[in-house]
Formats: structure tokens, C-alpha cells, sequence
């Protein structure tokens, strides 16, 4: 019976799928929502130009109704909810993207200036620039000769 199998092979695939199904159902995070609890939401992109910090975070679906920005020491949290499509008689055929509450906390490398800190929310990304605090900028040191 080499090369061949007892079962057609859709068999196989209809179990994978299932067993899919039934993962991707467990692992459902974020209050029952669809935010797997693998990943972090907001994905995001953090880099230093200077001046500021910048922070770039991935917010499709959401506007800055649904988004708070704060900054407390040198903690960045991004907090929001993605709400699900509802409807009459609606009914997913798939459902990738995900629903819910999410937090995100990022520690910042270096120390901001909270009072300063501008967010803005255009074509599904969040811009985060948070200048850095008077301490945190280098300074020029002068060298004497002695």
C-alpha cells in the first residue's frame, strides 16, 4: 500500500483547517475580542532624530476618538478599542483583524517632555513626536587647555 492512503486527502486538509479554527479560537484575546495574545497591538517603529523622539504606531480602523496617548516618567502607553463591524443579518466569512481593547506600554530609551508631546492619527498611523527633556539632549562641552 506504499503511495497510496486510506483517506482522500481533502480529509487532511478539512482537519488542518479545524484544528486552525479551534486554535485561533482558544488564543482569542483582549476582553473575547480578536487581538491574538501572540502579538502586540499597536505594532510600532520608535526612533530618535535629534530633537525628539518619534514614534510611529499601526492603527487601522481607528480614529483619535478611540485612542488615548500618555506619558508618565519614561512610559509610553497607547490605549484604545477597535470596535467590531455590526449590522443586520451580518455575517464574517473571515475575520483577520482584530477587536477590542488593547493597551501597549513601551519603556522610552531616553527622558521626554511630557508637556510637549504631539499625536496624530492619519491614514491608519499614529505619529507620535515626543521632544526630549533639557536633560536628555547633549550638550556641547567646552575643553580649556590648561
Amino acid at each position: 500500500m506504499f503511495g497510496q492512503t486510506m483517506f482522500p486527502m481533502g480529509t487532511f486538509e478539512d482537519l488542518r483547517r479545524e484544528m486552525n479554527r479551534l486554535f485561533d479560537a482558544r488564543f482569542r484575546g483582549f476582553n473575547g475580542g480578536a487581538f491574538p495574545r501572540a502579538r502586540v497591538f499597536p505594532p510600532l517603529n520608535v526612533w530618535e532624530d535629534g530633537e525628539r523622539l518619534m514614534v510611529e504606531a499601526e492603527a487601522p480602523g481607528l480614529d483619535m476618538n478611540d485612542v488615548e496617548v500618555q506619558v508618565v516618567g519614561n512610559e509610553l502607553t497607547i490605549k484604545g478599542e477597535r470596535k467590531p463591524v455590526e449590522g443586520r443579518e451580518l455575517t464574517y466569512h473571515r475575520q483577520e483583524r482584530g477587536t477590542g481593547s488593547f493597551t501597549r506600554t513601551v519603556t522610552l530609551p531616553i527622558e521626554v517632555n511630557a508637556e510637549k508631546v504631539e499625536a496624530v492619527l492619519k491614514d491608519g498611523v499614529l505619529t507620535i513626536a515626543l521632544p526630549k527633556a533639557e536633560a536628555a539632549k547633549a550638550r556641547k562641552i567646552t575643553v580649556k587647555t590648561v
